[in-house]
């Protein structure tokens, strides 16, 4: 899909500043519904609401740092800011899940019963929409960009709506009529640790990918096959070899070697070499593309040391 530098850094503004206002609204909702309720499900979602309100605003400004444009000191621009606030992302949410299995155990051993569960039902219904409406918005923004850090915005308030639907069904089990009180005591711990189980894989899933991008990760085959065709595309090229590819933040780095006739004059093969960049770009606006063009006899010679033959 074709991305517009402009429009991207648009949406990708507004979809963070979308994100930090719903997460301080979920963090009030949910203050309000843990002290009605002393539910252990309810305060597991809040710790996790004020998780999402702190990586947020860290995406907020990693974002708006990663589109700034190259400089004297970082030539190839800012981008990989938004993989580093998807390691912060996933630093953030492990920390959270840590947090809740240390008050789940806590509290299977001191069992407390749930009370104002109503009140905690509606204020956790209300935060559910909320954040199905947020989700919406941003994957429509993941589709447009692509964004690392909005990917990882968005997969935490993903596990979110998971949380949010386990605390409702603890809420109603707990006061479930006719189950043993003591049966209702441990189902909230029970479920908070299910949660924390859950946002620790979330973040161990983040990290992942982001330290993945940090480590110049290749693109796609699929793209990486798009680009070889394009490069093989013009009557003269007669190969196409060493294609390196990867992601720093909106920009796609993609350098290849085009394989010419041995003979090509210089300006004809700066002109062929180009066409297939010019091409390239059509399909990705914000690439950065560097094509050095190679004799195809000096190509083979060189494939041919490497295989030892």
């Amino acid at each position: 899909m074709k991305k517009s530098p402009t429009n991207t850094a648009l949406l990708l503004q507004r979809a963070t500043y979308a994100s930090v206002i719903v997460a301080l609204v979920l963090v009030c909702g949910k203050l309000a519904a843990w002290l009605l309720t002393g539910s252990l499900t309810v305060m597991a979602s809040l710790v996790d609401s004020l998780m999402d309100a702190a990586s947020s605003t860290i995406n907020l400004v990693a974002v708006r740092w990663s589109l700034n444009p190259a400089d004297e000191d970082h030539r190839f621009g800012h981008g990989k800011a938004e993989f580093l606030a998807g390691l912060a992302q996933a630093s953030f949410i492990a920390g959270s899940a840590f947090f809740l299995l240390v008050h789940a155990v806590e509290r299977l051993r001191n069992p407390t019963p749930v009370t104002q569960v109503t009140a905690g039902l509606i204020i956790m219904a209300l935060a559910i929409v909320a954040t199905v409406v947020l989700l919406t918005y941003q994957r429509r923004v993941i589709r447009k960009t692509g964004s690392m850090a909005i990917r990882g915005d968005a997969l935490h308030y993903a596990t979110d709506v998971l949380t949010n639907l386990g605390t409702i069904a603890a809420l109603l089990l707990a006061k479930c009529p006719g189950l043993d009180p003591a049966v209702a005591n441990i189902i909230d711990p029970v479920f908070a640790i299910i949660i924390a189980g859950y946002i620790l894989y979330s973040a161990g899933k983040i990290g992942y990918e982001a330290g993945q991008m940090l480590m110049d990760r290749e693109l796609s085959p699929e793209i990486r096959e798009e680009i070889i065709r394009i490069a093989r595309t013009p009557p003269q090229v007669l190969g196409v070899h060493e294609v390196r590819t990867r992601q720093s933040g909106q920009t796609m780095m993609i350098q290849l070697h085009l394989e010419l006739e041995d003979r090509t004059p210089l300006l004809r093969a700066h002109g062929i070499a180009r066409a297939v960049e010019k091409e390239i770009l059509r399909s990705w606006p914000s690439a950065d593309v560097i094509i050095h063009q190679d004799p195809a006899e000096l190509a083979r010679k060189t494939e041919r040391n490497e295989a030892g033959v």
